[in-house]
C-alpha cells in the first residue's frame, strides 16, 4: 500500500507539472494529454490508485487554472475503464483502450451534464467530444508505446506487474 501511495504521489506530480507544458487549450477545454499517459501508466503500476491519481491530478490542474472541470469525468471515467480493462485483460493494450474508450466517449457523455449546467450550448459536445477523443488517444498511444519499453526491460517484473 506505501508504494501505491508514493507512487500515485509521484503520477500525480508528473502529471500536474508536465500538464502545464502540454496542453491544447479549445475554448473552455483544455486538452492535456499528458493527463492520459498519466492514468494508463498508473493505472498499470498502481491499479485503482490510478483513479485516485487522476481526481487529485484534475483538482490541483483546475486550481492552478491549468485544467478545467471538464477534466473530472473525462480523466477519472478513462482511468476507472483502463484499470477495469487491464485487471480482466493483463494486456498493456488494453489499458491504453480503456482509456480512450474511457475518456473519449464515456468521459465526453459524462460531461453532458457539466455543459448544461455551465449553461454552455449543447453543441459544444461537438467540440468537446473529438478532443477528449485526440488527447486521450495520443496518451494513450505514448503511454503504451513507454509501458512495452519497460516491459521488454524488464522493469515490470520487478514491480510485480
Amino acid at each position: 500500500m506505501t508504494r501505491n501511495i508514493t507512487l500515485t504521489g509521484v503520477f500525480v506530480a508528473l502529471n500536474v507539472v508536465l500538464s502545464m507544458f502540454i496542453i491544447i487549450p479549445l475554448g473552455p477545454v483544455r486538452a492535456a494529454p499528458i493527463q492520459h499517459l498519466i492514468n494508463v501508466m498508473s493505472v498499470v503500476f498502481t491499479g485503482p490508485w490510478g483513479i485516485v491519481q487522476a481526481f487529485l491530478s484534475s483538482t490541483i490542474r483546475i486550481m492552478l487554472n491549468t485544467g478545467s472541470p471538464f477534466a473530472y469525468p473525462g480523466s477519472m471515467v478513462g482511468a476507472l475503464l483502463a484499470w477495469l480493462l487491464y485487471r480482466r485483460f493483463k494486456k498493456l493494450y488494453m489499458s491504453a483502450i480503456g482509456e480512450v474508450i474511457g475518456t473519449g466517449i464515456l468521459g465526453s457523455i459524462a460531461t453532458l451534464p457539466l455543459i448544461m449546467v455551465l449553461g454552455l450550448d449543447l453543441e459544444f459536445f461537438y467540440v468537446l467530444a473529438p478532443a477528449f477523443i485526440a488527447s486521450a488517444l495520443i496518451g494513450a498511444v505514448v503511454s503504451w508505446f513507454i509501458l512495452k519499453q519497460l516491459e521488454q526491460k524488464g522493469v515490470l517484473d520487478r514491480f510485480n506487474i
